[in-house]
């Protein structure tokens, strides 16, 4: 006798495996509700795993940049500093604007008649004239910051040293020219045009003071103009930032800046007996 199928005998259907329930699909979404928030926590986590990115990126900058300020201060103060001339003064050596790099090492008692050097006129000459007067809000904060690879002081002060200690420097000889120690210098540095001086002078540099000159000699206020200040127009050796050894800008009167030649090579006075 034929039996038919039991239900107990039938091969059980198989029903499509949810694709939420077990199995591989274990923790998947079971609504298309559940789809977007799990799509939106992973948005949510990629948004902070790249905030995070930025953040120790930021850090890592603030600390490159505080690394370099710090180098650069100690460079400053130690080795070489940066000056913006500002004037004419020093024309045709230095122009307006040019930009200069000071040897710091070479300052005090190394300094040589001759170089051309940067000292700070705080307690002697003042400011410059036509120096920037301190500025308020972003500004002053920008030129705060510039200050810290330029101009230090706001009155800092570029020229050429004609006498050292010890030196007696007169102007002028019979045919117009600067003496030193009784050498009469010939000055080809000075401006095309300019007199070595049209003031008289007779000076005896006493220790630790310089006396210095722009090579613009017609538009330059410089120890003949100061005569009359605090000092005699003589310049402390202390107050000398260094000796400015190279101009780097513009480049194209990049170059080195040697001492005058013609005034190293004046002997000195001898000293007195004792």
């Amino acid at each position: 006798m034929q039996h038919s199928a039991t239900p107990a005998d039938r091969e059980p259907s198989i029903e499509p495996a949810s694709p939420y329930v077990g199995g591989d699909n274990a923790g998947a979404p079971r609504s298309r509700r559940e789809a977007k928030e799990l799509a939106r926590r992973e948005s949510e986590r990629e948004r902070r795993r790249s905030r995070g990115q930025d953040r120790a990126e930021i850090t890592h900058w603030l600390a490159t940049f505080a690394v370099a300020i710090v180098v650069m201060l100690l460079v400053r103060g130690f080795l070489v500093q940066s000056f913006s001339v500002p004037s004419g003064s020093m024309e045709p050596t230095l122009l307006p604007g040019d930009r200069i790099l000071v040897s710091r090492l070479q300052r005090g008692p190394s300094i040589e008649r001759g170089d051309v050097i940067v000292f700070d006129g705080t307690g002697t000459w003042g400011a410059p004239a036509g120096a920037d007067t301190p500025s308020s809000g972003v500004k002053g904060i920008l030129k705060s910051m510039a200050s810290l690879v330029s101009l230090g002081s706001g009155a800092d002060y570029v020229k050429r040293v004609v006498g050292v200690p010890g030196d007696h420097v007169v102007c002028c000889s019979v045919d117009g020219r600067i003496t030193v120690n009784g050498t009469p210098v010939d000055e080809p540095y000075v401006y095309p045009g300019n007199a070595p001086s049209l003031q008289p002078f007779d000076i005896t540099v006493p220790e630790g003071r310089i006396w210095v000159l722009g090579d613009h000699r017609s538009s330059s206020a410089d120890s003949r103009a100061h005569l009359g200040s605090p000092g005699g127009g003589l310049i402390p050796l202390d107050a000398v930032v260094g000796r400015a050894w190279v101009r780097y800008w513009p480049l194209d009167r990049l170059g080195g800046l040697t001492p005058a030649p013609t005034l190293q090579q004046v002997p000195k006075t001898p000293s007195p007996s004792p």
